[in-house]
């Protein structure tokens, strides 16, 4: 309604800018400046014949004849043209003032159908939602959809897009939900179980261990060489510390991928992490077959910019009971999808909380590795027991919905205790 009267309030000044002058000024106006220019002719000529009198040049009975004939004319341009042409012209003036009255909004309007967007302006749609960062997804789409599979229960391809309309606004229960009839309906899609396992992580703490490990298995029986199930189940050895299983899944995602890929010095990176965890987990000693793989120069050291993200993290009172001062805080940025590995992070204890932090590419984990690299990141902060940054049961976490770099501001309540 606001929007609808603001457009009016427009319109009104539009109508008033354009048709009033037309109204009463431009025929008024050129006739008061032609009749001022024919009383400057007349004066002219009756001073020609004053001085003409005076020098002897014209009678007087001339002069009189000659100063009526003048006289006359300047009455009849004066008086029947301005009453009469004038008038005319004044006339359409007014009339084109009224087409353009009920023209102007008619145009606006049907140009404001043809090319405008009224839905956006719902408080439901995707625009309104201050929780989610330039979401594609509107709750009437959400609602449409719905719609659309409870009247056809067996379409898949609907069913399918209100799954991925689900994740886009974070949804991830209904998420689940949706994809576990998906794949029901269609069990021998890969990628169907690769983003019912990625979905199902979310709604439980972006933990793949478990039930999404066994999704990922299943599509990786399905389908082999599925990129997005390889990384996942990557990600999924590396948070159970089985960082030989890490490099024989990320290796073989490298070697599916073209070699101009953006996400190739990504998976190198995360595959040297890996082999390094995995040396020092087995006492320095490597697996032969992971040991063979050329190790990558050192990148220089990279610095911090525009992709600073900045915020406070705070401790909810209903899990303050459950931290102690010394334990381990860890403040870290991910990638939205993809590998789970931090591409930023920094270290507390309890103590320092309410913290502000900011979390940029200086403070990453390794140069390949940046938060700069990725388009959606989410922030994680987490309570650690054992002050290792790999998740584990009873470690407290909040977490951030999922945004871009740069994002400021940025409050993080720890509120959970995983499972």
């Amino acid at each position: 309604m606001i929007f609808w009267i603001i457009c009016t309030l427009l319109l009104l000044i539009a109508l008033v800018f354009v048709v009033l002058p037309l109204w009463r000024g431009s025929a008024k106006n050129n006739s008061v400046q032609r009749d001022h220019a024919n009383l400057e002719i007349f004066r002219d000529q009756i001073a020609e014949m004053d001085a003409d009198l005076r020098n002897g040049l014209l009678t007087q009975d001339m002069y009189e004849q000659g100063k009526r004939e003048l006289q006359s004319r300047l009455l009849d341009e004066v008086g029947e043209d301005k009453n009469v042409t004038t008038a005319t012209v004044h006339s359409r003036l007014k009339v084109l003032s009224l087409v353009l009255i009920i023209l102007l909004p008619l145009f606006a309007i049907g140009l404001y159908a043809k090319i405008g967007n009224y839905s956006a302006l719902s408080p439901s749609s995707g625009h309104a939602n201050s929780n989610r960062v330039d979401s594609v997804v509107s709750e009437a789409t959400i609602k449409e959809l719905e719609k659309k599979v409870a009247a056809n229960p067996d379409d898949a391809e609907s069913l399918f897009q209100l799954a991925r309309a689900y994740s886009e606004l974070e949804r991830y229960t209904d998420a689940v939900q949706a994809y576990d009839r998906l794949t029901q309906m269609v069990p021998n899609e890969a990628a169907l179980w690769v983003e019912y396992a990625d979905v199902l992580a979310m709604a439980s703490g972006s933990k793949l261990a478990g039930t999404p490990t066994k999704l990922l298995d299943k599509a990786l029986a399905i389908d082999s060489n599925n990129f997005k199930g390889l990384a996942l189940s990557g990600s999924a050895a590396m948070e159970r510390e089985d960082y030989a299983a890490t490099v024989r899944y990320w290796e073989k995602l490298l070697k599916l991928l073209p070699q101009d890929d953006a996400n190739v010095k990504m998976v190198e990176t995360g595959i040297q992490h890996a082999r390094a965890l995995l040396a020092q987990k087995g006492g320095g000693k490597v697996p032969m077959q992971i040991a063979q793989a050329p190790a990558r120069e050192q990148a220089p050291a990279v610095q911090g910019g525009k992709e600073a993200i900045s915020g406070n993290v705070v401790l909810s009172d209903a899990v303050k009971s459950k931290a102690n001062p010394d334990d381990t805080l860890f403040v870290l940025v991910r990638a939205a999808q993809g590998p789970k590995m931090p591409l930023a992070i920094v270290r507390k204890q309890v103590k320092d909380l309410p913290l502000k932090f900011t979390l940029d590419d200086s403070t990453a984990m390794s140069p390949q590795m940046r938060m700069s690299n990725f388009d959606q990141v989410v922030v994680i902060a987490r309570i650690s027991k054992s002050g290792n940054a790999m998740t584990q049961p009873g470690d407290l976490q909040g977490m951030s919905a999922t945004i871009k770099p740069g994002a400021k501001g940025i409050k993080l309540v720890i509120d959970t205790v995983l499972p």
